[in-house]
């Protein structure tokens, strides 16, 4: 192993942010990883996966460990099941279509989130209608100061929306290491109810849908709003999408009869915050190389050599007019650093 000084995390952040750490190591495997959590010399850490969920507001006066542990295992197999354990460091969109051309279905919903599969448990992934816990069993994760591994099932992750125990109460104290998932092999149970979803299997006549054309459909639709971060920098959806109770809502729809929602419970209803940062109209503006994409307006963009203090101002300055025009507060997905 290598352990780089003054390394520039460039690349290895979706943004493009252009922040450097003090040091810098890629691991390969969990001896690795405990052998560099035990080096006495640098007892400040910060953990890197794929870079796709966090703005970097500043240089990273710490150790960087990035997890870069790869591998796919065949843990147990019926007719009708199968469970794969999933090192951290695989790209998660590599690993869907992986199981994509395995046929294993329930993760094509899933299809082209950024990310690495080690941090996918740590803000319950979802997109269309399904979350990462649907078919979540069970993840490994080293505990940084015992420097012990520990499997920690579905009931202990305490899975939310965009949420888990790994963003709440345990942040910062454990690495996942792997993830173990249980997949379908036939009779696949398929969510298209999304319209977006149904539009575009509309569009090639597919009433039965195989797994392969959901994830061709979300492909399509994700690319159709959503800037490559090869090409534009981004994180993908900036905010959540804000659940008010009934009573809020109620007053809501009356003041906004034409707003799209989506009623998760009796008592609690979602509420786009791509519409509301679009009605307050951010959609497309561009403020110095900071913005907010032409297409979808859940997504901050860098155009080029923003820092990451533009970009959250511009943050900032949305979550400010959607509360004055709406009265909601929008929380932001991505993790400010």
């Amino acid at each position: 192993m290598l352990i780089e000084e003054d390394k520039s995390l460039k690349a290895h952040n979706t943004f493009g942010i252009e922040c450097n750490a003090k040091y810098y190591v890629s691991v390969t495997s969990v001896s690795e990883l405990k052998e560099v959590l035990a080096n006495v010399s640098h007892k400040k850490h910060f953990i890197l996966g794929g870079g796709s969920n966090m703005l970097l507001t500043q240089d990273i006066d710490a150790l960087v460990i990035h997890i870069n542990i790869k591998g796919i295992e065949v843990l147990s197999e019926t007719k009708n099941t199968v469970q794969l354990r999933v090192m951290a460091g695989e790209n998660w969109h590599e690993f869907v279509l992986n199981c994509i051309q395995n046929n294993y279905g329930g993760l094509e919903n899933l299809s082209l989130i950024p990310g690495n599969v080690g941090t996918a448990p740590i803000q319950n992934i979802g997109a269309y209608g399904v979350e990462l816990k649907d078919t979540f069993i069970s993840c490994n994760a080293i505990d940084k100061e015992a420097l012990v591994e520990r499997e920690f099932s579905k009931r202990e992750c305490d899975f939310g929306y965009r949420s888990s125990m790994f963003k709440r109460e345990a942040k910062g104290h454990y690495i996942i290491t792997s993830v173990v998932f249980e997949l379908t092999k036939k009779d696949h149970i398929k969510s298209t109810s999304y319209g977006a979803i149904q539009e575009q299997l509309a569009k090639k006549s597919l009433l039965d849908p195989s797994i392969k054309d959901i994830s061709e459909a979300v492909i399509a639709i994700r690319q159709s709003k959503l800037p490559d971060p090869k090409e534009l920098g981004n994180s993908g959806s900036f905010f959540k999408n804000p659940v008010i109770d009934k009573e809020a809502f109620q007053e809501f729809k009356i003041k906004n009869p034409r707003a799209p929602f989506y009623e998760v419970s009796p008592t609690a209803f979602k509420i786009p915050a791509g519409w509301l940062i679009e009605q307050a109209g951010f959609k497309g503006k561009q403020y110095g190389d900071a913005g907010v994409h032409k297409n979808q307006a859940l997504v901050l963009v860098n155009y080029g050599n923003a820092t990451g203090n533009e970009i959250s101002e511009l943050a900032i300055r949305i979550q400010k007019k959607v509360k004055e025009q709406f009265g909601i507060y929008i929380e932001p997905e991505v993790n400010i650093i």
